[in-house]
């Protein structure tokens, strides 16, 4: 027997706010219960409503776009605290008509449903290694092709739990997954005329209800999933978007936030002019309390109902962002270091967005990692051949420090990464010099121009086996470069295999096979590679350590934690690290004495031609193949490689690294 189901909605602006209950068979509108209302809350009791009910909501009030004001009482709205929705979001131009043509769309929007809520679980550390592997992974695309992944659960949450996905999860090391967005969201309004669907998710109506065609189940799919993952030692983190939603400019879709108080929810300029810093149409108040709660509230949720680990923020820059710009001290990033529930969570930026001053890496509290887009580029631009950039890559190994030294600050909080979802993978950098993006529909005009990506001779697909096999040879060594560096490294999924999107570096709108993995295809001989460069980061402490490399000893050793070498085994002089022709060098980590292993020597050869190296000689020591301890390391460095090397002693052969 239902007692009802109280409802409360955060306006301040309109004149009434009404629920409106639904036939879930039909789609009939049944009631109407119209809000009291108090200092901007509306709310109230609806008596005929219970678990399993679906509802919307409409709102009226004045209606003048030109002054932010989009009331209308024909457009049925979804909860923006709703846990559920029946079905998808899809684009219709009905969902922007004006308020004159009295357009009704509820049959066009879906409607929320009353759920009582899972036990709440209990508290629990996050599960994460600060200084380990983060996969990301877009839901759908992951496991579309999969062939041991039923027909049934391809593309939802639910092949997150298959024993093959978690047995390749830690065959390359995954200390945990960053799922791209899996909340509720609806396709661009200039796709549907291309035949063309987002595949990415990056464009949310709603911030808690699970979209179903990821999660059929809604947020019991994701806890099932949680618990399987931690099961086998593996974390989750969810890709958030709070900085703008799917109902886009003044002509976009109404859909839940507008039609409620648009001027509430979004930053405007003074003249009601929407502002843009996300570069989507609109952009969330962040500094508004009822827009903070919100986001404090769907976070919270996903712990406490789900026991994800952390987030990371989609141009977090607009989290701290308010009329007078960013502002690391913003109210919102102290309320989520105060909250008992989000307080220990793991909280990763992507630290810009396209407003004024909207570049802020390093400028983040400290309780935030970062996604470090200076370690992509002096990475690429480093093994592409540019002229003087040994010094760059240098400080990017070690840490960062130049970005991540606030406040006397020893450790980094850097989140190292070379390809990620945006862009090109990993193969397509080592084998584009352009982008290819005609299938977008926007005659490739979309996404960056400048890659900082070689092609290695021939542009595109080329199956001779010179060229496939330098292609190999450079994402061998991007990756053994990415592995070695310090602070949290990140791989989007399908690199380790060598995915390719055919060029296409904004392959947003593409859910098909560009972006569709294809696991039948996939490079065994790289991905196992990658198993052997997670297996050595593993057996190496001193490669998941936070702490900036300075050149000084610690207390455990008498070595410097780094020394940089030439090949002839001297030290880097000034001309080295400037020099326009440096392509190879040493980097050489003290290890300490455990597992008999005392150095690490890690070299990078970016020259076309093997270069002989002469490593360090210590009295009682010998130098062996990191991944191969029975083995002497060889004096010659392939070209185009970087090999890592382990210092034991004489009379032993090493920790076994078999890769």
């Amino acid at each position: 027997m239902n007692h009802g189901v109280h409802f409360a909605v955060r306006s301040q602006s309109a004149s009434s706010i009404s629920v409106c209950l639904f036939d879930p068979e039909t789609g009939t509108q049944t009631s109407r219960t119209e809000l009291g209302q108090q200092e901007g809350l509306f709310s109230g009791l609806v008596g005929d409503a219970g678990p399993g009910t679906h509802y919307g909501l409409r709102a009226d009030g004045g209606h003048d776009p030109d002054a932010g004001l989009f009331f209308d009482p024909a457009k049925l709205l979804v909860d923006p605290y709703a846990k559920r929705i029946d079905r998808s979001y899809r684009y219709d131009q009905q969902l922007r008509a004006p308020r004159a043509e009295k357009i009704d769309t509820a049959s066009l929007v879906p409607k929320a449903i009353v759920e009582t809520p899972l036990p709440d679980l209990p508290d629990a550390a996050p599960m994460f290694d600060p200084g380990g592997l983060i996969y990301e992974l877009g839901v759908r695309s992951f496991s579309m092709r999969h062939p041991e992944i039923s027909e049934h659960q391809r593309g939802t949450l639910g092949a997150l739990k298959h024993p093959v996905i978690i047995e390749h999860l830690k065959s390359i090391g995954v200390s945990a997954v960053e799922l791209m967005p899996i909340t509720a969201w609806i396709d661009e309004r200039h796709l549907q005329p291309l035949g063309l669907g987002n595949a990415w998710g990056y464009n949310p109506v709603s911030f808690m209800a699970l979209d179903p065609r990821l999660a059929p189940g809604g947020i019991a799919d994701l806890r099932d999933v949680t618990a399987a993952l931690h099961a086998a030692g593996i974390g989750v983190l969810l890709d958030v978007v709070f900085n703008h939603t799917g109902e886009s400019d003044r002509f976009g879709p109404t859909l839940s936030l507008r039609g409620l108080d648009n001027s509430l929810y979004y930053r405007h300029e003074p003249d009601g002019l929407l502002i843009n810093d996300s570069g989507c149409g609109n952009t969330l108040a962040c500094d508004h309390p009822t827009v903070r709660q919100l986001i404090l509230d769907s976070l919270s949720h996903f712990v406490r109902q789900a026991g994800v680990d952390g987030f990371r923020f989609d141009l977090a820059t607009v989290l701290g962002r308010s009329a007078s710009g960013f502002d690391r001290r913003a109210q919102l990033f102290a309320e989520m270091a105060d909250d008992p529930v989000l307080g220990d969570r793991i909280m990763i930026a992507e630290p810009w967005d396209i407003g004024p001053g909207g570049y802020q890496l390093g400028n983040f509290p400290t309780n935030f990692l970062e996604w470090n887009d200076r370690f992509r580029d002096g990475v690429r631009r480093f093994w592409r051949g540019d002229d003087r950039m040994t010094g760059e890559l240098a400080t990017r190994l070690a840490g960062s420090s130049d970005m991540f030294q606030q406040e006397g600050s020893d450790t980094t909080r850097s989140i190292n990464f070379i390809a990620a979802h945006d862009g090109f993978s990993l193969h397509d950098l080592v084998s584009y010099e352009h982008k290819h993006n005609a299938a977008n529909g926007e005659d490739n005009r979309d996404g960056h121009d400048d890659n900082l990506s070689w092609n290695n001779g021939v542009e595109g697909d080329n199956s001779a086996p010179e060229i496939v096999e330098k292609r190999r040879s450079d994402v061998m060594a991007l990756l053994a470069t990415l592995f070695a560096s310090r602070g949290s490294i990140m791989l989007t999924a399908g690199d380790e295999f060598g995915r390719s999107q055919k060029g296409n570096n904004n392959a947003y709108a593409q859910d098909n096979d560009i972006t569709w993995l294809d696991w039948a295809n996939r490079d065994l001989e790289l991905e196992g590679f990658v198993s052997g460069l997670a297996r050595m980061r593993a057996d190496l402490p001193v490669l998941q350590q936070l702490r900036f490399l300075d050149g000084q000893a610690s207390s455990e050793t008498d070595i410097p934690d780094v020394r940089w070498l030439r090949p002839d085994g001297s030290a880097m002089a000034e001309v080295d690290w400037n020099g326009a022709d440096t392509d190879t060098f040493l980097m050489i980590l003290a290890c300490g004495e455990s597992d008999d292993t005392r150095q690490l020597a890690i070299c990078f050869n970016r020259s076309t031609y093997p270069a002989h190296i002469q490593l360090p000689a210590e009295s009682g020591y010998s130098w062996r193949i990191a991944n191969q301890p029975e083995e002497a390391f060889p004096s010659a460095l392939p070209a185009r490689s970087s090999r890592w090397a382990v210092e034991c002693k004489s009379h032993k052969t090493g920790t076994d690294r078999t890769s």
